[in-house]
Formats: structure tokens, sequence, C-alpha cells
């Protein structure tokens, strides 16, 4: 999906007009709703400065417009198969059905998308639970990763740290 129907999705969503937000992003009134439609059209594409302001005006990360093309099968499908070469992705079957694994053994960025992801199966419990509402579903997804609580984007040791911490218990011992 381009970032212009991700624009439209969330300006729906929300409720409001192409000339609303518009006029919220800054644009002159008399081409505000134009300016908006030949962004959601993909005439043309917004740049940083211009999706940062759509996604705060919109209550969603910069991150959730600008997402991958996946408008077609096949671009979906090619989405995936960068996720298979960079993260180890790996699809699979299970009772019948299609799923999609990560393979955490394959590198760093790939233990880091696993841990997302289980990130995110924690809130899919917790909406099915009722633990959470769909708005907070919603507001965690649109926000990623602003209100994960998993502590996964947490500063880690740099190796050094790492060695000398190891070198310390040795000496100890």
């Amino acid at each position: 999906m381009a970032i212009g129907e991700r624009i439209h999705f969330f300006r729906i969503l929300r409720g409001m007009t192409q000339k609303s937000l518009g006029l919220q992003v800054g644009f002159p009134e008399r081409s505000a709703d134009v300016r908006l439609a030949q962004y959601e059209t993909g005439a043309r594409n917004p740049k940083a400065e211009l999706t940062a302001s759509l996604a705060h005006v919109l209550d969603v990360s910069p991150q959730a417009l600008s997402v991958p093309d996946i408008d077609s099968y096949t671009g979906l499908l090619h989405t995936l198969f960068a996720l298979e070469d960079n993260y180890g992705l790996t699809v699979g079957e299970a009772d019948g059905e299609i799923v999609l694994r990560v393979n955490v053994r394959k590198n760093k960025d790939a233990a880091a998308l696993h841990r997302m992801l289980c990130a995110w199966q924690a809130q899919v419990g917790k909406l099915r639970t009722g633990e959470i509402s769909k708005e907070d579903y919603d507001r965690w997804r649109y926000h990623y990763p602003k209100f994960d609580c998993t502590e996964l984007h947490a500063a880690v040791p740099s190796q050094g740290l790492s060695d000398l911490l190891i070198d310390d218990l040795k000496n100890e011992t």
C-alpha cells in the first residue's frame, strides 16, 4: 500500500475531510483539499517534513504512513521475500494452515523481529481477552514503538563492556 493510500486510510478512520486535513497541515484554504487529493492519489509524494506533519495530525507514527509497497499480491510477496532474506522469515504449515515463522537463529535482526512479533502477539491477546479495547490496540499499532512496554528498544551494552564484565567475573573466582 502506497503512502497516499495510507494517508487516505487514516484520514477516513479519523473522520476527516481532505480539506480539514489539508488545513491542519498548513495548506492554504482555497487549495487544501486539492493538495491533499494529490498526495492521496499518488500524483505527489510528501517530503519527510510533510509526512511528519500528516502523521501528527492523524495521530499516528510517521512509519505507519510509510509502509512497503504492498498494493498488489506480487508486491506483497516480494516484501515477504525480503523479510525472508533479511530476517529469516519462513513459510510453513500448521494444522492445515499456512503460517509465517521467524528463524530467531538467523541473525540478531531476526531475533529482534521475533521479539517485536511477540510484543504484537501479546497486544492481540489482551484485545481478545478484553484487557484492552480496540482503540487501545489501534493506538499501540499505529504508534509503534511509542507505547510498547516490552523494553525491546532498551540499549544493550557494547561488546567491550560485556567483555570487561566477563573478565571481572572470571577474576573474582
